[in-house]
């Protein structure tokens, strides 16, 4: 009966000052909030510094209808796991195509695409608005 009586005091002294360095550590976080605002202005200069792109480079230069070939290429700046996908220039406007692959922890991406489009399709890479350099397919 004594055992339980010491550790029930013990464990409301150990919740009281539980609670009492909750309520301390929240007083000194309001206190200082100029020393989070520094910080965050130097992250938000790197981030800016720091441009994101990404590069193309298909497999082939020329295949025929439905002929599957892959496009590679680096990204910098953007979240590893997003995806980027695939875009193609029809009639002045850019489409995006039913092709999408994640980007690695490298910023690297490999992505499989079967065009139908015959003639010289204009090719690009997009994740939101990055876009890569203009690339060119020929399907015969």
């Amino acid at each position: 009966m004594i055992a339980t009586k010491r550790h029930s005091l013990r464990i409301a002294a150990v919740g009281a000052i539980g609670a009492a360095s909750v309520a301390l550590a929240g007083t000194a976080m309001a206190a200082t909030p100029a020393a989070h605002t520094a910080p965050s202005a130097a992250v938000t200069q790197q981030a800016a510094a720091t441009k994101a792109s990404i590069t193309a480079k298909p497999s082939v230069s020329s295949v025929r209808a439905w002929q599957l070939f892959r496009v590679t290429g680096k990204t910098t700046g953007l979240k590893a796991g997003s995806n980027v996908t695939l875009q193609q220039k029809q009639h002045g406007k850019w489409v995006t195509l039913p092709a999408s692959a994640p980007i690695s922890r490298s910023g690297s991406y490999s992505l499989g695409v079967k065009l139908g489009l015959k003639g010289k399709n204009d090719l690009r890479i997009v994740n939101g608005s990055t876009a890569s350099a203009v690339f060119n397919v020929t399907v015969r």
